[in-house]
């Protein structure tokens, strides 16, 4: 009964065209849209959205979307929020292999097992299946310790429903944490010493060598498509004040040469 009631709502709601794609993002070209957000827009059915091949960042949130078939043609998709939509099968997110984060939250998926066809997905390093400050969730989170299965499930996470697994945060905890363990053992070692003519070994560091040094920026053509569209704005700003210069200049050189009202004899 569920399916048949996605199905039916897959099948009418507004499609995803080639117009509409073209009036969002201003290109001419479904191939060089690279940015799309289409939030609360009452979609229902992605269409045409599997011509978009080179699409890296994608926001459907706030939609009436079940099926996510169209989106197994989209490789180069590396941000998608599909929060707050009709989703109950993911599966066919297992082919975005360059996938790093996903917004799931409040959609329809029923279990963890449901997610395992998402454990490919080697990039992947946010997840969000709830999210507390929207008031969205699935029926999966009600599992006990689901976020610790998820956790299991997908090792190299470091984000579920916005909260930190690692990073330099719960890096710093780890440290902290391992300091303290240290800590307490060497209080029992140093009467153990005191006895046993023990000598405490060597200091180690914290961390590993270059832990703090900046890691070098990986290129994406999301910032350079920005940039490209900045420098055309700046350039039409650049011409606009142009224009607006020798506009002002000739009214300046017209009214020079009126001659003078207080000539003027009534």
């Amino acid at each position: 009964a569920e399916e048949e009631e996605e199905e039916e709502e897959a099948g009418g709601g507004l499609q995803i065209t080639p117009q509409l794609l073209k009036a969002a993002t201003g290109e001419f070209s479904l191939e060089s849209i690279l940015l799309l957000r289409l939030r609360g827009r009452g979609i229902a059915g992605l269409g045409c959205l599997a011509a978009c091949a080179n699409l890296e960042w994608l926001d459907l949130s706030g939609n009436a979307i079940a099926r996510l078939d169209a989106l197994a043609a989209l490789p180069a998709l590396a941000v998608l929020n599909l929060a707050a939509n009709r989703v109950a099968d993911a599966a066919p997110l297992a082919a975005c292999h360059n996938l790093q984060v996903l917004n799931l939250a409040g959609n329809r998926l029923r279990a963890l097992r449901q997610l395992r066809c998402l454990t490919g997905l080697r990039r992947l390093e946010s997840l969000r299946l709830r999210d507390p400050l929207a008031g969205l969730a699935n029926p999966l989170c009600a599992a006990p310790a689901y976020r610790s299965a998820v956790a299991g499930m997908f090792p190299g996470l470091k984000a579920i429903d916005g909260e930190r697994l690692c990073g330099r945060g719960s890096e710093l905890y780890q440290l902290c944490r391992d300091l303290d363990t240290s800590l307490g053992r060497g209080a029992g070692g140093a009467g153990a010493g005191a006895g046993g003519g023990e000598h405490p070994g060597a200091a180690q560091p914290w961390v590993d060598a270059g832990f703090w040094e900046p890691r070098p920026r990986r290129r994406s053509s999301i910032v350079e498509e920005a940039y490209r569209q900045f420098g055309e704005v700046l350039r039409e700003c650049r011409e606009l004040g142009r224009r607006a210069d020798d506009t002002i200049a000739q009214a300046e050189r017209a009214l020079a040469s009126r001659p003078d009202p207080s000539s003027f004899v009534f």
